[in-house]
């Protein structure tokens, strides 16, 4: 089997709920698609959602991406050496992680359905569904709860909260939710960066009440060593996010002992292959796995799933970046029930893409 065609198209999606984090509001998303052919007739999709601020991409550098790098490196080439096209790629592409994730997934879609399996099932198969968190962003704390008590009526049973602007605000917000809730709801917390080491000590001892399962990037990536302080203080588990790019960052945050999760994102991190690496050093050194999210096409939350669902240790899934988002291509990619997520059980990762 060889690879034919490859090209691409944007795709810009409104959020029908923009929503704020620490750094800025999102009301729009720009997904880049890929379709990579081959002379057998099985064709496999992939999307990158660049993101200056984490991923340090712009839709046009994955597309420059694209057309230098990507097609002439895998036109002609065999799509089932995908460790082959996707080392190299990689090393072409070091400051380009999503758009190294877009072509791994069209590579391990046409591998599924020339194998004729799911790819979660080809990966190991662990699992065949994953509960999701919810996220809800920085709001008033009456819309927050309003919010909160929405997502359990519709079946969610894990909230994440944004925060990281305002200490005391935060604290109240996620005390309002857990009266409103109760007990039986997991909340989650993500500071995206915003905290000091002594603000994250004063939330930490400010939301004890409220029993909250983990909290997410409370200090700024560039500091891992105030991460590791935030870590060895406080007794709710913290997991590292933005500070996880590479195999190279998780190794040296673990080697350490600065965190005690990781927020395992394909956009970041350059897709399934580099994922199931980063995985490994995370179970080895004894870290709880979350598969996570950008605001990205159901296409790359599908991807995400069969990663998380492949692994014992994935055990936490925060892949609701798709849900908001108006008309996107690949729209059903994966299947919500009641806060639980289940991929399409068809070959490859089960998309049927409307393409623009």
């Amino acid at each position: 089997m060889r690879i034919t065609r490859v090209d691409y198209w944007r795709c810009r999606m409104r959020l029908a709920v923009p929503y704020k984090i620490a750094y800025e509001t999102i009301d729009f998303t720009e997904n880049v698609f890929l379709r990579v052919e081959t002379g057998e007739g099985i064709t496999g999709y992939g999307c990158a959602a660049p993101d200056l601020e984490v991923t340090g991409e712009t839709p046009e550098s994955v597309e420059a991406a694209v057309s230098g790098v990507i097609e002439p490196a895998l036109v002609g080439s065999d799509p089932l050496r995908t460790a082959l096209q996707l080392s190299k790629l990689s090393k072409l592409l070091k400051e380009n992680p999503s758009a190294v994730a877009m072509a791994d997934m069209a590579l391990y879609d046409i591998l599924g359905k020339k194998a004729g399996l799911p790819v979660y099932k080809l990966l190991g198969g662990f699992r065949d569904r994953i509960r999701t968190s919810i996220t809800i962003g920085i709001l008033p704390v009456e819309e927050t709860v309003e919010s909160a008590a929405r997502s359990v009526s519709e079946g969610f049973r894990a909230i994440k909260l944004k925060g990281g602007l305002d200490v005391e605000n935060d604290i109240e917000r996620v005390i309002k939710v857990r009266e409103t809730v109760g007990e039986r709801v997991q909340l989650r917390f993500d500071a995206n960066q915003g905290y000091t080491f002594e603000e994250s000590l004063r939330f930490v001892e400010g939301t004890r009440p409220a029993g909250l399962e983990l909290i997410e990037q409370p200090t700024r990536r560039d500091e891992p060593g105030l991460l590791g302080r935030v870590t060895k203080k406080v007794s709710i588990p913290i997991m590292a996010d933005e500070s996880i790019m590479s195999l190279v960052d998780v190794f040296k945050l673990a080697r350490k002992d600065l965190i005690d999760m990781v927020n395992v994102k394909l956009m970041k991190v350059g897709g399934i292959f580099q994922a199931l690496h980063i995985n490994s050093v995370a179970h080895a050194a004894g870290l709880e796995v979350m598969a996570g999210c950008m605001d990205e096409s159901a296409l790359g939350i599908a991807a995400g799933l069969h990663f998380a669902l492949a692994r014992p240790n994935v055990e936490y899934a925060d892949l609701d970046g798709h849900l908001d988002l108006i008309d996107d291509p690949a729209a059903g990619s994966v299947i919500l029930k009641e806060g639980t997520l289940y991929p399409v059980d068809s070959p490859g990762l089960g998309c049927v893409i409307k393409e623009m």
